[in-house]
């Protein structure tokens, strides 16, 4: 649940790194000339956002629910593992910021991975040692494993590729479920963006172009992509049924679909280039096919 409020962090820290994408962009080799007074700088602003986000998320939301000792919580049954992926998107993020703000300040593209990735892994365990300590909750395994296969998806492709090749996305479309749950699911469109899983959409978006070298005439930004999705949840791990709440029956939905890499788009604007950064996490609208655990295959004209 206090993902959300990260996940809106993420996207924040996105937009600073997508104000200077173009001198990220031309930084495409493994050598290092540290610019001390930027490492001076990045070590700071990531140490007070760092400092000032989690002392923020701790009075925003744990201070309000009773403390416990250490202990462990199991939550891999709830919202058909959907919160999972949201993890793992948005430490996937938080590695690729950290990146550039570590390979603009001088350091070499395998130390910016590497360090990229530690970062989000750090900045993500602190949330979860916070669960941990909280009655409510705990600290949860699966949240901590999804956080570590984000940044493991970041880095893996730093290493190997130097690029992106793969990224992973996000998408939303609302849905009648929050009408039931408002308190649960979001009474706004805002809300249910961050709150509704039974909108949200994940996605593995691979750019063909990549594997394809010496071909100059297929489309750089055309990808392909996998959806995971999930519907029929009122509840966390089982629906809740009343008079107001019908029967619901929960499901698991799987998605094929093209998408496109903006950070692809050829463009000399500075102002494209940082703009497409900052949407670079979203899944743009396309027909799709999908197929889900009710037995039914749909296609989709336009998916989002």
């Amino acid at each position: 649940m206090k993902f959300r409020l990260v996940f809106m962090g993420f996207m924040l820290s996105l937009a600073v790194y997508g104000q200077d994408s173009a001198s990220y962009h031309s930084l495409r080799n493994d050598t290092s000339e540290i610019h001390k007074g930027r490492l001076i700088g990045v070590l700071s602003v990531q140490g007070a956002l760092y400092v000032g986000s989690l002392a923020g998320l701790y009075f925003l939301w744990y201070q309000n629910y009773p403390q416990s000792g250490f202990h462990f919580f199991n939550d891999d049954n709830e919202w058909q593992q959907m919160d999972k992926c949201g993890h793992a998107t948005t430490s996937y993020y938080i590695s690729m910021v950290g990146n550039w703000s570590y390979r603009w300040a001088g350091l070499s593209r395998t130390q910016s991975a590497w360090f990229g990735g530690l970062l989000a892994e750090a900045y993500m365990l602190n949330i979860e040692i916070l669960d941990g300590f909280s009655a409510e909750w705990g600290f949860s395994v699966g949240d901590f494993t999804a956080n570590t296969l984000g940044a493991a998806i970041f880095v893996s492709q730093q290493l190997i590729w130097d690029e992106q090749r793969f990224r992973l996305k996000f998408s939303f479309h609302q849905t009648a479920y929050s009408s039931y749950r408002p308190d649960l699911l979001g009474d706004n469109l805002i809300q249910e963006m961050l709150k509704d899983y039974n909108g949200q959409s994940y996605w593995l978006s691979g750019n063909i172009s990549a594997f394809l070298p010496g071909t100059r005439k297929f489309p750089k930004w055309l990808n392909i992509a996998f959806g995971y999705g999930a519907g029929g949840m009122t509840g966390a791990s089982v629906n809740t049924v009343n008079q107001n709440i019908p029967p619901q029956q929960r499901y698991r939905r799987f998605m094929l679909s093209v998408d496109v890499d903006l950070t692809r788009i050829q463009t000399r604007s500075k102002f494209l280039k940082g703009l497409f950064t900052v949407l670079s996490f979203i899944k743009i609208p396309a027909p799709a096919i999908e197929y889900n655990t009710l037995g039914n295959f749909r296609f989709y004209p336009l998916y989002y």
